[in-house]
């Protein structure tokens, strides 16, 4: 039996839609590519799949708020965010001061269309909101995170991928459950460290601007982008205890963020190998 867990990120509510209104539907089929990417990864090669992941923490249905809209028509906590993570971007945006939320929703829109096309409009679409929905707190933070603690509890995996938003779902998942225990936690994209968007937030909140891995992990490792704009930064051991190491990758410039180019990369080979061989 595998002995690896994945979570997933943002932009992953439309396979709760597909599969009738089912979580477990949705993580088979998410579990299915991702077995897949992780297989062109380790063998170097653009087809086939194999049998890597255990099961994949299914959580979006618990933040989802419909459709996504475009930066400018979000609703104010999304627009919040956008605000936040644009003061990160730098560019023209450090100073927005007095700025309307709706203007710098515009404008950042068409800076980020501008310098890296559509795909990074499309990724504010589904990475604002379903970061509010999240770090708002409520029953949607809980519930969220209470779905991956359960997968691991269940399935007791050697190690887990997280990937984006479920980085930060899973970081909170075992500090909220301190007796999970897992050997290596690999994080792939993770925009944990984002101050003033994400750091600040967190559960536990750090203590004299430092976070720590949790207690249940006993490795943890996380690979990041060098044009990921959401993993910001990208070297988490600047910002948490306990990180064994940064690895810097270049998957895409345009397609910077996504789990298929992070599994396919092969930038986790070296950890992931002795754990499916």
């Amino acid at each position: 039996m595998t002995s690896i867990v994945g979570v997933h990120g943002i932009g992953k509510y439309h396979y709760f839609e597909e599969a009738g209104g089912s979580a477990g539907g949705a993580a088979e089929a998410v579990r299915a590519k991702w077995n897949t990417y992780l297989h062109q990864g380790l063998n170097g090669r653009a087809d086939g799949t194999g049998e890597y992941f255990a099961e994949i923490a299914y959580y979006a249905h618990h933040l989802h708020g419909g459709p996504p809209k475009p930066p400018r028509q979000m609703a104010t906590p999304a627009k919040l965010v956008l605000a936040d993570w644009a003061v990160q971007l730098g560019g023209p945006f450090r100073e927005a001061a007095g700025e309307s939320l709706t203007g710098l929703a515009h404008r950042l829109a068409e800076w980020l269309l501008t310098r890296m096309g559509p795909q990074a409009v499309r990724f504010a679409e589904d990475f604002c909101p379903e970061v509010a929905a999240y770090l708002g707190g409520g029953d949607p933070r809980v519930r969220a995170r209470e779905a991956v603690a359960e997968v691991v509890r269940r399935r007791r995996p050697r190690v887990v991928v997280a990937h984006s938003l479920g980085s930060v779902v899973t970081y909170e998942a075992l500090w909220a459950h301190p007796d999970l225990s897992v050997e290596l936690l690999v994080t792939l994209g993770s925009p944990l460290g984002m101050r003033g968007v994400v750091f600040e937030r967190l559960a536990p909140v750090p203590v004299r601007g430092r976070g720590a891995r949790p207690p249940g992990v006993r490795r943890w490792i996380n690979i990041a982008d060098k044009d990921d704009i959401a993993a910001i930064p990208a070297v988490l051991a600047s910002c948490f205890d306990g990180v064994e190491r940064d690895v810097s990758c270049d998957i895409d410039w345009l397609d910077f963020h996504t789990v298929r180019n992070y599994l396919r990369c092969g930038s986790a080979n070296e950890f992931l190998k002795p754990y499916v061989i």
